[in-house]
C-alpha cells in the first residue's frame, strides 16, 4: 500500500527537525534560482539586488553600472526585478506555513523537506492544504463518528467484505445506522485525504494541463444577446494551445453571462469506459488493478467509488477553477506583454521635431477645434471652424486656417483620426491646393487618450484658460512634434494599444506600462530646460515633487546652464543627482558633455581621452576622425571598465543620439473615406495602430481599422506579428473583404497573392464552424479570409 494514503496527523519532537532557514540562506536560495532561470552568474544577480536595494533604477543600472552587472540589459533587469518580488513572497509564505504547521505540532522531517524544496506558491499551498483551518466538512463529521479506522481497515485488508466490516462501525448517535452510511463516511474521509495529497495534485495538474480541453457553450437563452460571441457558442480547444486573445474573449463572454466554460479531457463516446482521470487517481494511489474489472470484488467496487468521488466531487471543481485561473493569468501576462510592446513602439515613434504645427481635432456639428503651436511646443493661437453641417462655412474655415498658418509659419498640420477625420483631411488638402505658398504637410495623428488628457488636472494646469475641447487640439499638435513628451502626460492604459485591456489585472498592467514609459523616456533623454513636469517625473531618480521643483526653479531663475546647477534645486540630493543626471540634457550649456548621455561621474574619463589626443572638447564632440583608433582599455580605471569607456567613445562620436527613427508620413487614398468606398483588390497605404497576437490593425482612413491576420502579414510563416510590423509603421495593404454590417475589414500585406473575387458583404451568415486560428469575435476578419487562412495553415 502506498504511503500516499497516510494522514499527516502524527506529531514529531522538534529536536528531529532541521534548524530554521535564516534570512541570509533564503536570499542565497533566491539568488541561485534567479541565476538559473535567467542564465546569468550568481554574482550578477547579487550585484543587481544590491543596486536595487540602494535605490537604483533599472534604466540607471542598465546604462551606468555595466561593470557591476556584467552588461545586463534592461529586459533582463526587469525580469529579474519581477521574479525577485515573486521569490521573496514565496520565501515569506514558506516561513509562514512552516510556523503554522510547527505550532500545530504536525511538522515532520519529511514534510519540512518537501516544503523547503517547493519552488512555486502552488506547490506550497498543496503541501499546506491538510493543515489549513477549514469549515466543517463531511469528512470531519465522519471522523467524529469514528469512521477513519474503517477507511484504513479497508485499505489494509485486500480481501475484506466491506459491508461486513462496515457493520462493526455503526454509530446510531451520529446517524450511522447502517453499513452503507458507514461506507459513505469512510469514502468521504479518503476522498478528502487524497484531495489533499500534494503529489497526487501535482500529477493530476500536469496531466490535465497537458491533455485537457477548455469547453465553451452558449448559456441558455443568450443566443441573441451574445451574438458577438457566437464563435464560442460550441467550441473546444486544448488548454496548452489556447492563445491569449481567445482566452480573454471567452472569459469576457462568461463575465457577461453569455458563455459557460468548463475544463475536461477529450470527450469519449464509450460510456462503459471509466473516466481517464478517475483511472489516473486510482493508479497513482495504487488502489489496485481490479477496480474497474467487469465483475469487481466489493472492496474494489468501493475503492473505485472512492476514486470517482475524489475526482468528481473534490478535484474536478477545484481544478476547473484553478485551470481557468491559470489560463486567465497566462493570457493576461501575454496581453500585458503585447500592450507594453505596442506602447514602447508608440512612445518611440519618430518625432517631427521642432516645427510649427497646426493641430486639428475634427468634429461635425461641434466644429473643428484648431490649435497652433510654435517650434518649442508653446500654444500661440486657437480657433474653432465650422466647415461641415449644419453651418457649412467651408470658405470661412479655409480662410481662418490659412491666416493662422501664415501668421505662425506653420509647417505641419496634425489631424486627429476620430470622427470627421477624413472630411477634415479633405479640407486641409483643399487648403494646400488653394494656398501652395504655405508649403504645408498634413499628417493624420492617433488621438487615442487625447480626451483623457483634455479633462485631466495636468491639462488644466497647462491651459487653465483654455476650453477642454481646444486642449485636445493642442495635444494632437504636440504629439506630432514629440510623441514621447506628449504621451507621458496620459495614463498609459488610456492610450489604447492593447487587447482586452480593461479585463486585465490593472495593478500588473500599470506596473508593466509604467516600466515601459520609464525605459523609453530614459533611452531618449530629456532636455531639462524644456521638459514638462510630467516628462521629468519619468526620469530615473526623479518623482513628481522633484519634477515640479525643477520646473519652479527654471521658471524663477531661468534655464540651467550646466548639470551641476541641478543640485541647487530644492530636495535634489546626491542620490537623485546620481540617478538622474545622465538622462537630463542641457543643449548649448557651459559643458558640451551636458548635452550627451555621458554621466558627470565619468567626465574625468573624457578628460583623460582629451589629454591623450591633445584636443579640445569642442573639437572632439561629434568628430569621429579625432577618436579613430582609440582603444577603450587605455582609459579604464578602478571604477570605469571597458563597457563604460566604450559607451563614452560612442557618445563622443555622436552626442545625444536619438534612438527613434526618421519622421515619415502615410498618405491616405483620395476618394476612399468610408467603408462603402472600399472594394476588394484595392491597394492602400495605412498606419499600424495596434498589434495583437493574431495580427495587426491598420488605419486606412475610413474611420474603421482593418485587420491584417497573422497569416497575411508576410510571404513567410510569422509566429509573432511584431516581427513584421510595429505600431506607428506605415504599410501598404490590399483589401481582401469588407463586411459593412459588422464593420470589419480584412486586409493583407501579401500584395502578390491573387485578389479574391468581389462579393456582397452586407453581413456574415454566421453559420461557419468556429475557426481556432482566427482572432476573437470583436476583431475577426470576414469568414472567407479566415477560411482561406485556416486552409493555408492546414496545408
Amino acid at each position: 500500500m502506498s504511503d500516499s494514503s497516510t494522514s499527516h496527523s502524527s506529531s514529531t519532537p522538534s529536536s528531529t527537525l532541521a534548524a530554521p532557514v535564516t534570512a541570509a540562506q533564503a536570499e542565497q536560495r533566491i539568488t541561485a534560482q534567479l541565476a538559473e532561470e535567467l542564465g546569468i552568474r550568481p554574482q550578477q544577480v547579487t550585484a543587481v539586488i544590491e543596486l536595487l536595494k540602494d535605490g537604483a533604477t533599472v534604466p540607471f543600472i542598465a546604462r551606468y553600472r555595466k561593470e557591476a552587472t556584467g552588461g545586463l540589459d534592461d529586459t533582463v533587469l526587469r525580469n529579474l526585478d519581477t521574479r525577485l518580488l515573486y521569490l521573496r513572497d514565496l520565501e515569506d509564505r514558506r516561513a509562514a506555513i512552516l510556523a503554522s504547521i510547527t505550532e500545530q505540532q504536525k511538522l515532520t522531517p519529511e514534510l519540512e523537506k518537501s516544503i523547503q524544496q517547493a519552488d512555486t506558491k502552488q506547490r506550497l499551498e498543496d503541501l499546506y492544504a491538510p493543515f489549513k483551518v477549514k469549515r466543517r466538512t463531511r469528512a470531519q463529521i465522519a471522523r467524529e463518528a469514528g469512521l477513519e479506522p474503517l477507511a484504513d481497515a479497508i485499505l489494509a485488508d485486500l480481501g475484506c467484505d466491506t459491508l461486513t466490516l462496515a457493520g462493526q462501525y455503526l454509530n446510531p448517535d451520529a446517524n450511522i445506522a447502517e453499513p452503507k452510511a458507514a461506507l459513505d463516511g469512510a469514502r468521504d474521509i479518503l476522498a478528502e485525504r487524497y484531495a489533499e495529497n500534494a503529489d497526487l495534485l501535482a500529477d493530476m495538474r500536469t496531466h490535465l494541463w497537458s491533455h485537457g480541453y477548455l469547453y465553451s457553450k452558449v448559456a441558455e437563452g443568450k443566443e441573441a444577446e451574445g451574438a458577438n460571441f457566437r464563435d464560442w457558442f460550441e467550441f473546444s480547444e486544448p488548454l496548452r494551445t489556447l492563445p491569449s486573445h481567445r482566452v480573454l474573449a471567452m472569459l469576457r463572454g462568461r463575465q457577461q453571462g453569455v458563455l459557460e466554460l468548463r475544463i475536461g479531457l477529450e470527450e469519449s463516446q464509450d460510456v462503459l469506459v471509466p473516466h481517464p482521470c478517475v483511472e489516473r487517481v486510482a493508479q497513482f494511489l495504487k488502489l489496485g488493478r481490479d477496480l474497474f474489472d467487469a465483475a469487481p470484488t466489493p472492496r474494489a467496487k468501493w475503492l473505485a467509488d472512492v476514486a470517482r468521488w475524489t475526482w468528481r466531487v473534490k478535484l474536478l471543481t477545484m481544478f476547473e477553477t484553478e485551470m481557468i485561473t491559470r489560463l486567465r493569468e497566462s493570457a493576461e501576462a501575454e496581453a500585458i506583454r503585447v500592450f507594453a510592446a505596442n506602447l514602447k513602439d508608440l512612445l518611440l515613434a519618430a518625432p517631427a521635431g521642432p516645427k510649427a504645427v497646426l493641430g486639428l481635432d475634427p468634429g461635425i456639428r461641434t466644429g473643428v477645434k484648431v490649435a497652433a503651436i510654435d517650434h518649442t511646443g508653446k500654444l500661440v493661437e486657437t480657433a474653432t471652424v465650422y466647415p461641415f453641417e449644419p453651418r457649412r462655412d467651408r470658405a470661412g474655415s479655409l480662410a481662418t486656417l490659412a491666416a493662422i498658418a501664415r501668421r505662425h509659419k506653420i509647417e505641419l498640420v496634425a489631424i486627429g483620426n476620430g470622427t470627421a477625420s477624413r472630411e477634415t483631411e479633405k479640407l486641409v488638402a483643399d487648403l494646400m491646393s488653394e494656398q501652395p505658398d504655405l508649403k504645408l504637410t498634413r499628417v493624420v495623428v492617433s488621438e487615442a487618450g487625447a480626451s483623457v488628457y483634455s479633462a485631466s488636472e495636468l491639462a488644466a494646469l497647462e491651459f487653465p484658460d483654455l476650453d477642454v475641447s481646444l486642449r485636445g487640439a493642442a495635444s494632437i499638435a504636440r504629439r506630432l512634434q514629440d510623441p514621447l513628451a506628449e504621451l507621458v502626460k496620459i495614463e498609459p492604459k488610456a492610450i489604447g494599444v492593447g487587447q482586452y485591456q480593461h479585463d486585465l489585472n490593472q495593478r500588473e498592467l500599470a506596473r508593466s506600462l509604467d516600466a515601459v514609459v520609464e525605459d523609453c523616456v530614459n533611452a531618449v533623454g530629456v532636455d531639462v530646460n524644456t521638459a514638462s513636469a510630467a516628462l521629468l517625473t519619468r526620469v530615473s531618480g526623479l518623482n513628481s515633487t522633484l519634477a515640479k521643483n525643477i520646473v519652479a526653479y527654471r521658471d524663477e531663475k531661468g534655464a540651467f546652464s550646466n548639470r551641476l546647477a541641478l543640485k541647487e534645486v530644492s530636495r535634489f540630493g546626491e542620490k537623485a543627482f546620481e540617478q538622474a543626471a545622465g538622462f537630463l540634457r542641457i543643449p548649448n550649456g557651459d559643458n558640451p558633455l551636458d548635452a550627451s548621455s555621458v554621466h558627470p561621474e565619468a567626465y574625468p574619463v573624457v578628460e583623460r581621452i582629451l589629454k591623450k589626443i591633445s584636443a579640445d572638447m569642442k573639437d572632439v564632440i561629434g568628430n569621429r576622425e579625432k577618436l579613430k583608433g582609440l582603444s577603450p582599455s587605455e582609459f579604464t580605471d578602478e571604477r570605469f571598465g571597458v563597457p563604460t569607456v566604450r559607451d563614452i567613445l560612442l557618445e563622443l562620436e555622436k552626442p545625444g543620439r536619438d534612438p527613434r527613427p526618421e519622421f515619415k508620413t502615410a498618405t491616405f487614398k483620395e476618394g476612399v473615406e468610408t467603408l462603402n468606398d472600399l472594394l476588394p483588390g484595392m491597394i492602400l497605404e495605412g498606419v499600424v495602430t495596434n498589434v495583437a497576437n493574431f495580427g495587426a490593425f491598420v488605419d486606412i482612413g475610413v474611420h474603421q481599422d482593418g485587420l491584417v491576420h497573422i497569416s497575411a502579414l508576410a510571404e513567410k510563416f510569422v509566429s509573432d506579428p511584431r516581427d513584421v510590423v510595429r505600431v506607428g509603421q506605415t504599410v501598404k495593404v490590399r483589401v481582401q473583404e469588407v463586411d459593412i454590417a459588422r464593420k470589419r475589414i480584412a486586409l493583407t500585406m501579401r500584395l502578390n497573392d491573387d485578389a479574391p473575387p468581389a462579393r456582397s458583404s452586407a453581413g456574415g451568415n454566421g453559420s461557419a464552424k468556429p475557426n481556432r486560428n482566427a482572432a476573437p469575435a470583436p476583431a475577426t476578419t470576414g469568414q472567407g479570409a479566415m477560411a482561406a487562412a485556416f486552409a493555408k495553415l492546414k496545408r
